[in-house]
């Protein structure tokens, strides 16, 4: 598991932590089983609070991605690779429509947020 937190980013960093260990186990990257380390743990490698870890776990496991054990811990949770696109493109789509109401409050026409979409996919 590779996290990086930024403090001077706009999203609160349970939301980092959320988006990069969902991306993780979205892309395959943490397998199926694979152990989060426990919340206190987690909450002093990463220099964050004990609560901060514990709601970024609260909303994977919310979302299906982890699953917990009592006494044991959290575990990625067993997908398919048709779960995983579906789950993935569910995750997308619902961040695209928060996204769209800002870009549509410019006056953006599709077009042109097609064009905008693609320089800043060849951006990064």
């Amino acid at each position: 598991m590779n996290i990086a937190i930024s403090n001077t980013s706009e999203k609160p960093i349970y939301q980092q932590l959320f988006e990069q260990i969902s991306a993780q186990i979205l892309k395959g990257d943490l397998e199926s089983g694979y152990g989060l380390p426990p919340i206190r743990q987690a909450a002093k490698e990463l220099g964050v609070s004990i609560i901060t870890v514990k709601k970024a776990w609260e909303e994977l496991e919310r979302l299906g991605l982890i699953n917990t054990i009592t006494g044991k811990g959290c575990f990625v949770a067993e997908f398919s690779s048709d779960e995983m696109v579906k789950l993935r493109n569910e995750m997308v789509l619902k961040q695209m429509v928060n996204d769209l109401s800002y870009y549509k409050s410019f006056g953006l026409t599709l077009e042109e947020m097609i064009e905008l979409l693609k320089q800043a996919y060849d951006f990064e």
